[in-house]
Order: structure tokens, then C-alpha cells, then sequence
């Protein structure tokens, strides 16, 4: 039987934000979470980015990490017990390119306790055709969130959710700049760049058009995207959104005001 998507409280944090399993001794207001989301998981294991960069910009900052992890068996062996324990129910964040191996993940978190859920995370530009093909590999007890890239939300959203995913959730969009971008040089011919993640308020606005959109068709969305404080979070659920993911507001230590 399939298990049903609820959260008691509507916040929780994005993936990539607060590691693999909540740490108490992080000034973090936990009474406020309904569940616990990890940092990204690979089959395999993944090196950090040769050169990991956070660049800061009017309106927000790019992450550029390269996504590491130790891989899933090495990430179960470690948390499953502080995962059992917890106060708040886990989401396990997969790295999903490729069907089968997402399928092998699901499979062993589906037997495991105090898992919630699970949200599918997709590198940029993959096929449609490939997330339906892991929706179908991978549905059954486990509720399934795919974190789908802006463009995705109304055109493939309302398809997964029909086919059975338990929720749609706002991958962070991707952005780049030039490296020469943190000094005043002027940089010629060759241009080494930097890509990744953006986070920041700048995103806001386009976050909560999406969650109106999305809603209005009926589809359970988690929203996130320039949540700076507790206001822009009960705006973006009064806007039709299930629950709220934080991301950098959560980098500032104490209640989320």
C-alpha cells in the first residue's frame, strides 16, 4: 500500500543545506520542521567540485559544490540509526539520472524506518522521458517528490503526478558567471566560468508565480526560492503550496522571523 505525503508542520529545509542527518546542536528552530530533508545522494561516491565556489551577487549567491557525498551504501551506514531516531521524519534526496540505480536506492529506503519520503533530484536538460521512465521503475510504497526545474513544473508536472509521484518540488535554477567576476581584472581571449545553484530573494518572485500556477491546476507543490524570512514563507503557502522548503535563510542562526 501506498504511503501517503503529510506533513505535520509545513517547513523544511532544501537539500544541499543542512547535511545528511539534523543535527540538534545547530542553531536550527527544529519545532518548526515537518520533516528533514538530506543533502544530496549518488549510488556511487561523488568528489567535491575541483573548485568549489559560494559567489555572492546583488540578490542572492551561486553554490558550486559539485554535489559530494560518500555514496548511498556509505550515507545508510552512517545516518540509518540517527535517521530511526530522529524527531522529525527524514527525505532521502536521490541523485536520479539513471532509472535503474534510483530504482535500487528506493527499493532499500523503502524498508527502512522513519523515512518519509523521497525527492528525486535530476541533473539540467535530462529528457523527460527519462523521469517518467524513473517514476514507472520506481513507483510503489515510497511517496515520491520530483524536484523538477522551473520550465518542467507545468509541462511534465501534471503528467508525473497523474502517473502516481506524490509531489512536485522547485529544483534551484542554475546560473554562471566568469570567474575574473570576483576581481577587477579584465580577462581576455579564454574565460574560465564558474556554474551552479542560485539561492538568494531575487528568486522569489518567480518562485511564488510558479506555486500560484501550479496550484491553480490542483498538483501538490513544495515551494521554495528566496524565502528570507518567516513572511515570504506563509505568503508562498498561502499561495497554494503544500510545504516550504529553506535553504540560505537558514545560514543565519535562530527563529525564523
Amino acid at each position: 500500500m501506498k504511503r501517503e505525503l503529510i506533513f505535520r508542520k509545513p517547513y523544511m529545509n532544501s537539500a544541499g543545506m543542512l547535511g545528511f542527518s539534523p543535527d540538534p546542536q545547530l542553531e536550527i528552530p527544529w519545532d518548526s520542521f515537518g520533516a528533514f530533508m538530506t543533502n544530496p545522494v549518488s549510488l556511487r561516491p561523488r568528489q567535491p567540485a575541483s573548485q568549489p565556489d559560494c559567489y555572492e551577487y546583488p540578490g542572492g549567491v551561486l553554490l558550486h559544490s559539485g554535489l559530494p557525498n560518500p555514496g548511498f551504501t556509505r550515507v545508510v551506514e552512517k545516518n540509518s540509526v540517527r535517521w530511526n531516531k530522529s524527531a522529525l521524519p527524514i527525505i532521502v534526496h536521490l541523485m536520479a539520472d539513471r532509472p535503474e540505480e534510483t530504482r535500487l536506492m528506493v527499493s532499500e529506503l523503502e524498508g527502512m524506518e522513519n523515512i518519509l519520503a523521497v525527492e528525486l533530484g535530476f541533473a539540467p536538460l535530462l529528457a523527460d522521458d527519462i523521469l517518467m521512465l524513473t517514476l514507472e521503475s520506481c513507483r510503489g510504497e515510497m511517496p515520491l517528490i520530483f524536484s523538477l526545474a522551473s520550465d518542467q513544473v507545468l509541462s511534465l508536472g501534471p503528467r508525473l503526478i497523474q502517473e502516481g509521484a506524490a509531489a512536485i518540488s522547485l529544483a534551484a535554477p542554475r546560473g554562471a558567471f566568469p570567474r575574473s567576476a570576483r576581481t577587477t581584472a579584465v580577462v581576455t581571449g579564454g574565460r574560465e566560468w564558474v556554474s551552479g545553484r542560485l539561492y538568494g530573494p531575487s528568486l522569489y518572485p518567480q518562485s511564488l508565480l510558479l506555486i500560484q500556477q501550479t496550484a491553480k491546476l490542483g498538483l501538490p507543490i513544495i515551494g521554495s526560492g528566496g524565502i528570507l524570512a518567516g513572511k515570504d514563507a506563509e505568503t508562498m503557502l498561502a499561495g497554494g503550496a503544500l510545504a516550504v522548503q529553506l535553504d540560505v535563510i537558514l545560514w543565519k542562526p535562530g527563529p525564523i522571523n
